[in-house]
């Protein structure tokens, strides 16, 4: 039985002088592939259901709340309940529209969703979900708004639908009459016009999804005329930068020159927040200077006395001990440690937000709106239903805009200052007191005999991951903030074992989670725990194959569960040229990675011949996420991961020191510029199933692989400590 004969579709109207529609649909089961193998390995509890299938079934009760509205002028407005910040997704989506509707890609109009807490977890915009968890309904959307103009048309008419055809937001009849969509919307909104059947076009019969398109927004992106969180033209809104304390999570004791400040140029209001003390200006120059000329003395913070060294040794004393039977078998074995690394998005933390008595209205790039929103409610004192949350396009984010930490600041500010507020974090701020990946310690262990492996082991230990963000709604985040050991780590548990598997026949292979309660600016860093989790894996595999004298590709595609893994790494080895000869100090690496009901395999080329100041080369990447709606975006977002990858392996990383990283910009944050970036870089899309997997986190681990293992050949060691190169080589700023 097919996937599309077993949903049950719901279509409505929403009544309007425009057509304006939305679906329903239901969920199916995950039927994982299975594959011969020496010892099977059986299945983790993320081959039967990822994290993705669990948040597409925990929206599933309001999928149906999409809004599609086509104007008198023939263009089709989409309001997206997602976050667009610069993965593609208003791009892919307008596709999916378009498509669906057979009209031009720029009559199509995605503007981002406002929180709307009756959504419940229909909202969150991360797990590389939202094309996987929006395809369906999208497409159903659109095509119900279809049929309902065709069948408008067919009314005017008195012809058959089935005789009437469209293009280009045109519906034609036989006899040579046309009318457009602008024309029928009114028609379509206000007739009864029956029960109508939608159906969604096949894949066959697509003409726009799956063929490389460029994004919507790309020449606002390139001319500037993007408008981001500070472009909005809010009346009378001042400002506004905060002091921030000299370690994580510091508290004001007091403001001692609170007087001599208000009294510098421009100086409007200074506020004391629960993060430090604001101060609100006419100008940021003059907000600036003013609040690093605050006097103030601090309260301890939550890691004052910890730095790296301390903070690795606690993990390691709580990363578990692999079995007993180590001495007794033959093993390949490591223990990893990777460093915190910060999110870095372009565009630093901000917020705008008009707190008055009765009402308020916040501006900011969120992820998580819903959760924002009565975060908000609850500092300002204000019902819920008085506070509107706008969603605004943001400039990156990698996990960081999961937090709203910018829009309950600036509501904070505004209420006490009693006027509208521009708040701005500087990339100081962002660095030192943002979010960053846990660091992390890894023990693995595997066992082997007669050419096959017998047990895999990997023991993980983290620093607690903030989840307090849940699943976007108001109910998982109170529960993620219950206290440690209930909330939070449940959500780390859940997230660890519904994401974190092994893509090969290992025998009895187990993969565990210690998290240590660091109270620490942690958050979900692109493709959360995997990309430490199986880059360590990869390295282990590239060892485990030398020790049974076998080609790394080789070894892999022996012990790879499914033809459709195997297809992909034998394209990057194709395409990569595999073993082909370099100098000495030069090497290739392999990767491979399975996720989100898609897989990839990363192949590169580095030159280490100085191993301080290693370059990725060459790289070649294959990927298979099922349906793909936008290849020119899938590439994007692989070559990002790529990018992310030769970064936290090679060089970018935050040192902690007594309590707060040394790092304050990106000249101290090593992330790679272009000079670092492969210019040689070729990605190819195998077209899978019918339905899309998930693509945005999905390049990063098997990169981390196969730069490590690159470097790992070319200098003839063994790397265990993640960024290899990661030298204190900067005077750090002031606290």
């Amino acid at each position: 039985m097919s996937r599309h004969s077993r949903r049950r579709f719901l279509t409505y109207l929403v009544a309007a002088p425009t057509l304006a529609v939305a679906t329903k649909l239901g969920l199916d089961a995950y039927a994982p592939g299975s594959a011969d193998a020496a010892i099977p390995t059986p299945p983790a509890p993320a081959d039967l259901v990822d994290l993705g299938d669990l948040l597409i079934l925990a929206g599933e009760p309001t999928a149906h709340m999409l809004v599609l509205r086509v104007d008198e002028e023939g263009l089709v407005h989409f309001r997206l309940p997602r976050e667009e910040v610069g993965q593609g997704l208003t791009t892919a989506v307008a596709m999916l529209v378009a498509e669906e509707l057979d009209t031009p890609l720029d009559h199509v109009r995605v503007r981002l969703d406002d929180a709307r807490p009756e959504l419940l977890f229909n909202q969150l915009t991360g797990s590389s979900n939202s094309v996987r968890s929006l395809y369906d309904p999208v497409r159903h959307t659109a095509a119900a708004a279809r049929a309902r103009l065709v069948r408008a048309a067919a009314r005017q008419w008195g012809l058959d639908a089935q005789d009437l055809t469209v293009r280009r937001g045109v519906v034609s009849a036989p006899d040579g009459r046309t009318a457009s969509y602008g024309s029928l919307s009114a028609a379509a909104a206000s007739l009864d016009l029956g029960p109508l059947v939608v159906r969604p076009k096949k894949a066959s019969e697509h003409t726009l999804v799956g063929t490389p398109t460029s994004r919507i927004d790309a020449r606002d992106l390139v001319t500037g005329r993007q408008v981001y969180t500070l472009d909005l033209d809010v009346p009378g809104a001042k400002p506004c930068m905060v002091r921030r304390p000299p370690t994580i999570n510091g508290t004001v004791k007091s403001v001692n020159n609170e007087a001599a400040v208000r009294a510098m140029p421009g100086v409007l209001d200074v506020v004391t927040i629960d993060t430090g003390v604001a101060v609100v200006a006419e100008t940021f120059g003059q907000a600036l200077d003013a609040k690093e000329a605050l006097d103030v003395s601090w309260g301890p913070g939550t890691v004052d006395g910890l730095s790296d060294r301390d903070i690795r040794a606690r993990l390691k004393a709580a990363t578990p001990s692999l079995d007993l039977l180590g001495p007794l078998v033959k093993k390949v074995e490591g223990e990893f440690d990777f460093a915190f690394v910060g999110h870095a998005p372009l565009e630093t933390n901000s917020a705008v937000a008009d707190v008055r008595a009765d009402r308020a209205e916040i501006w900011s790039g969120l992820k998580s709106p819903i959760v924002a929103r009565a975060a908000i409610a609850e500092a300002v004192g204000l019902p819920a239903s008085k506070v509107t949350v706008h969603v605004v396009q943001a400039g990156g984010s990698f996990g960081r805009r999961l937090f709203h930490d910018a829009a309950l600041e600036a509501a904070v500010v505004s209420k006490k200052s009693g006027r509208p507020i521009r708040l701005m974090w500087s990339r100081i701020d962002d660095t030192r007191h943002g979010r960053m990946r846990p660091a992390t310690h890894h023990r693995i262990r595997a066992t082997y005999a007669a050419g096959q492996v017998l047990s895999f082991q990997h023991r993980v230990a983290a620093v607690e991951t903030d989840f307090r963000h849940g699943l976007g709604d108001a109910l998982t985040a109170a529960a993620a903030s219950l206290p440690s050991g209930i909330g939070n780590a449940t959500f780390a548990q859940t997230l660890f074992l519904t994401t974190v598997k092994s893509p090969y026949h290992f025998g009895i292979t187990t993969q565990t989670l210690t998290e240590v309660p660091i109270r620490m600016h942690t958050g979900s860093w692109r493709s959360v725990y995997s990309a430490n989790t199986r880059g360590a894996e990869e390295i282990i595999v590239d060892e485990l194959a030398a020790r049974l004298g076998k080609d790394p590709v080789t070894f892999r595609r022996e012990f790879l569960r499914t033809a459709r893994q195997r297809a992909v790494l034998d394209k990057v080895a194709e395409e990569g040229e595999w073993g082909r000869a370099l100098p000495d100090g030069w090497a290739q690496g392999v990767g491979f990675h399975d996720e989100y009901k898609s897989c990839t395999a990363c192949l590169v080329e580095i030159d280490a011949t100085d191993p301080k100041k290693p370059r990725v080369t060459r790289a070649v990447i294959a990927a298979d996420v099922g349906r793909v709606v936008n290849p020119r975006g899938l590439e994007a977002q692989l070559l990002g991961g790529l990018t992310d990858a030769i970064s936290t392996t090679l060089r970018a990383g935050l040192h902690i020191d007594k309590g707060l990283p040394l790092e304050g910009s990106y000249s101290q944050f090593h992330y790679a510029r272009q000079k670092d970036s492969p210019q040689d870089v070729r990605i190819h899309v195998i077209e899978g199933a019918d339905e899309p997997g998930g693509a945005g986190e999905l390049g990063v681990p098997a990169a981390v692989g196969a730069v490590a293992n690159a470097y790992a050949r070319a200098t003839g060691t063994r790397p265990r400590s993640f960024p290899v190169t990661f030298d204190v080589d900067f005077t750090p700023f002031p606290r």
